[in-house]
């Protein structure tokens, strides 16, 4: 992969996806167990990877993609180098000081390598990114605008995750792209009437908190501690609104990017006597966040809530070898999940081409993301990648998009026009790469 790996976090992952449920209906308290780890489940060892929900049981179960030469309407082999490239714009934050999902780079090549090598190209036509990167300055934001969308051999731009200089870059593009998002990582995200984000944004997929506090561990009290970081803050201002909505009391307490000494801001946010405790942070702030918790003797796996940012290889380091042990809300799927029948593709084609990030939710989003981009433009054809074409395309699509939710409602929310999934699994980790889930897709409370 070409991109720099670095620190890498999930929005919303995942953001960082999921069926649901409502609580009372979605498996909540379900025992499946999965690995997200880097050793598949199905290899890892013990039984405690075994799937007690069964395979075909997790993900977007029947409906999950397996076969993505059909899911892209590709064909076999390569694409054929003679004919023209086919360029997609992509745009992510990273190379500066505040990443969120630097990873989410390595997927967007993995699924264009993929297609081109073994998918047929778009109807043999070779697949090629044209990128820009977003460091540290909001008016970068404008020069990735004004290179991408001067661009006219770029129909459609697909961008990972930026938060700095995202306001400057929707106002200088003005709706003249289409705009193709994995996860949102900003409210400005979502309300462009030219964008669809596929796996949601991070008020919809972060809201399930609420719902995973009220109806799982039936909390009346949280504590919230996130570092101010755009984009994080976007994000833990979205937890605490899916738990007031939820009825729960929350208290969010932020702190200063790179404090490593937390025990202030925990102590502040009452997190030794809350009944759910929420650490939010890019991978950066991960092992200070664990490190601050234990040293609390905060331990309840399934009360301590967060997003899949932490499980990055990074944080596993700095750990000693192993992810935090805590409940992981994903928008999409899981790594290793030996219920889903979406994972073991995903898995082939990572494992095929050596992607040691594969774990990573952003590289799962991106990787998705980009092949449902490339499944728009071969539907429609070479010939016909018109800007107001393949926006028409994304928007109509109704799923289910591959390693995500089962199915997709872009527009279902007025105010967020952009948004066409809001819901979110849950995964308790018990450390030695065994997940089990904690409740299945949920949705922000009502």
């Amino acid at each position: 992969m070409s991109s720099k790996r670095r620190m890498t976090g999930f929005g919303a992952a995942a953001v960082v996806g999921l069926a649901l449920v409502a609580a009372g209906c979605g498996g909540s308290g379900s025992s499946t167990s999965t690995s997200a780890g880097t050793t598949p489940a199905s290899t890892a060892g013990g039984s405690s990877t075994q799937a007690a929900g069964g395979a075909g049981t997790g993900g977007a179960g029947q409906k999950s993609v397996t076969d993505y030469q059909a899911y892209i309407g590709g064909k076999p082999g390569k694409a054929d180098p003679s004919k023209s490239p086919i360029y997609i714009g992509w745009v992510n934050q990273q190379g500066g000081q505040q990443v969120i999902g630097a990873a989410a780079t390595d997927g967007a090549d993995l699924a264009v390598k993929y297609v081109n090598d073994q998918l047929g190209g778009i109807a043999g036509h070779p697949v090629k990114l044209k990128t820009c990167f977003i460091k540290s300055a909001e008016e970068e934001g404008t020069s990735c605008a004004q290179k991408l969308g001067n661009d006219k051999t770029v129909p459609v731009i697909d961008m990972g995750a930026v938060a700095i200089g995202i306001q400057p870059f929707y106002s200088t593009i003005a709706g003249k792209k289409p705009i193709i998002t994995g996860v949102g990582v900003t409210p400005v995200n979502s309300v462009q009437k030219n964008s669809v984000i596929l796996f949601g944004d991070v008020t919809k997929v972060l809201g399930p908190f609420g719902t995973y506090a009220k109806d799982i561990l039936h909390a009346k009290t949280a504590a919230l501690v996130y570092p101010n970081i755009a984009g994080i803050t976007d994000g833990a201002a979205a937890i605490a609104k899916g738990l007031t909505a939820a009825g729960v009391k929350v208290k969010k307490v932020g702190y200063s990017q790179g404090q490593t000494d937390l025990i202030g801001p925990l102590t502040a946010a009452g997190a030794q006597s809350a009944d759910m405790v929420i650490p939010y942070s890019d991978a950066s702030g991960c092992v200070n966040q664990a490190k601050g918790l234990k040293q609390l003797g905060i331990t309840d796996a399934k009360k301590i809530v967060s997003a899949p940012l932490c499980l990055n290889p990074t944080v596993s380091a700095g750990l000693g070898g192993d992810y935090p042990i805590w409940t992981y809300a994903i928008a999409s799927s899981l790594y290793g999940d030996p219920t889903d029948p979406g994972m073991p593709p995903y898995m082939k084609v990572t494992q095929q081409y050596k992607v040691k990030d594969a774990p990573d939710p952003w590289v799962i989003v991106t990787f998705s993301q980009v092949l449902t981009t490339i499944k728009f433009l071969n539907e429609l054809g070479p010939s016909n990648l018109s800007s107001s074409a393949i926006l028409n395309k994304a928007k109509s699509f109704t799923g289910p998009v591959a390693l995500g939710a089962p199915e997709l409602q872009c527009g279902k929310y007025p105010d967020a026009p952009a948004v066409c999934n809001d819901r979110t699994q849950f995964f308790t980790y018990h450390g030695k790469n065994d997940f089990k889930k904690a409740a299945s897709w949920l949705q922000p409370p009502q």
